[in-house]
């Protein structure tokens, strides 16, 4: 099931962004502080015994862009379309909230494409998006991401 995370959901949350072997080291770890601060962004999936087994955010950037983020399922429940079904629930409330425009830094540009992102320039996006990039281990040297875009 997905549904909007909720404050008992932080933890699990901090534990799956945490985890590298969860996510593979592709998304940032977040603070607990973080976390609080933005729990009304996530989404999880959590399975029938209400344990979280995935996480996905929406961050509004301005008024016409938001960042679907922080992508992760454990990785014994990846193959179920659970990574969709939570970028899709924040596809949906970008649309509920008018925002029309939603973008991902990612190195999964195949899942992303086959949600119908399309990649785009990273100089094509407010130079707002990049904030989270100065505090990646990664940046600017060894980043691999790539920037995708979808107009809803």
């Amino acid at each position: 099931m997905i549904r909007k995370a909720r404050i008992q959901d932080v933890k699990a949350i901090h534990s799956l962004l945490m985890h590298r072997e969860e996510h593979d080291g592709l998304v940032l770890p977040r603070s607990f502080s973080q976390l609080y601060s933005h729990l009304r962004d996530f989404f999880v999936a959590v399975d029938d015994d209400g344990a979280v087994i995935g996480c996905c955010a929406l961050n509004i950037i301005w008024e016409n862009l938001a960042e679907i983020r922080s992508l992760v399922v454990v990785s014994k429940h990846r193959g179920k379309r659970l990574g969709r079904k939570l970028v899709e629930a924040c596809l949906s409330e970008a649309v509920t909230l008018g925002i029309f425009k939603v973008y991902t830094l990612t190195e999964q540009t195949g899942f992303f494409a086959h949600l119908e992102f399309v990649q785009e320039e990273m100089d094509a996006l407010n130079q707002k998006v990049f904030a989270d990039c100065l505090n990646c281990p990664r940046f600017p040297d060894h980043c691999n991401e790539v920037a995708m875009v979808m107009v809803l």
